[in-house]
């Protein structure tokens, strides 16, 4: 496995498959590692770079633990495209490490060419996601066998009073279906959790949010903003005020898809990102 030393000395790890000109990836998080698989297909088109971020993975523990946080991690993928040798790059980013790459590019606008931002975190931003918008995207799955009960659980946790149990019992909201494959996605990513990486990752100060949007309005490059129809973590309306935040960006709403559209759809999910950075 490749690596490459962090601006602090931290040894930071990569994972590369395919060839041609290269994208790098950003995962959902510090706590996520390998749950992008090679994102249904992606390095039959371009190389996929992607990023352990600090603490997971092949990646080191850092010594100061508060370089967890986003923004500093900032320059973790800036010392990325300086290993790879790249002028410039393309970025693409799931959920949670759409906050990083937003940062990234209010911070070095220069080095990306395109960026892609697959059912992204709108916390960099600060778009508020109400419980009524999430419930109003669940019923959509009305008629799933799992439904009721996780209809139930996800009241509850709107409601304040949700339990352990009813936390687990709303992933199926999560996938465009909810059958063996994903079952057992979820099981894998949620392995190797590194929690002390999680609760850094948007600690106190990570988030500058009215900064960040100034920034992303002067951002030239063009920009995909992926959704999933069925996604209750990044509906569609949300995903639609986020590209508006860019000058240059185009809206994709990816049908039946949830959280994951490279899982639910694989060649639809290759085809818009492929087309989109070529």
């Amino acid at each position: 496995m490749p690596t490459f030393s962090a601006p602090d000395g931290t040894e930071l790890a990569y994972h590369a498959y395919g060839d041609g000109p290269p994208v790098i990836c950003l995962p959902g998080g510090p706590t996520r590692v390998a749950y992008l698989g090679d994102l249904g297909g992606l390095p039959a088109h371009r190389r996929m770079i992607a990023l352990d971020l600090r603490g997971t993975g092949g990646s080191a523990r850092p010594d100061d633990v508060t370089s967890y946080r986003c923004d500093r991690m900032v320059e973790d993928v800036e010392a990325l495209r300086a290993h790879l040798g790249l002028e410039r790059m393309d970025l693409l980013a799931h959920c949670g490490g759409a906050n990083l790459a937003v940062q990234y590019a209010a911070r070095h606008p220069a080095r990306v060419s395109r960026l892609a931002l697959v059912t992204p975190s709108t916390k960099a931003v600060d778009i508020p996601i109400s419980g009524e918008l999430r419930r109003a995207v669940a019923r959509l799955r009305a008629g799933e066998p799992w439904f009721p009960a996780a209809f139930a659980a996800l009241e509850a946790i709107g409601a304040g009073r949700a339990t352990e149990a009813d936390w687990t019992a709303i992933t199926p909201f999560t996938y465009g279906r909810w059958d063996s494959a994903a079952q057992a996605h979820h099981v894998a990513e949620g392995e190797d959790q590194n929690r002390e990486a999680a609760a850094g990752f948007a600690a106190e100060g990570a988030f500058d949010p009215d900064v960040t949007r100034a920034a992303l309005a002067a951002f030239g490059a063009p920009v995909l903003v992926l959704a999933g129809e069925l996604d209750i973590a990044a509906p569609p309306a949300v995903m639609a005020e986020f590209a508006t935040l860019f000058p240059n960006a185009t809206l994709v709403v990816q049908p039946e898809a949830g959280h994951y559209p490279w899982l639910d759809a694989p060649d639809r999910f290759v085809k818009i990102i492929a087309e989109f950075l070529s």
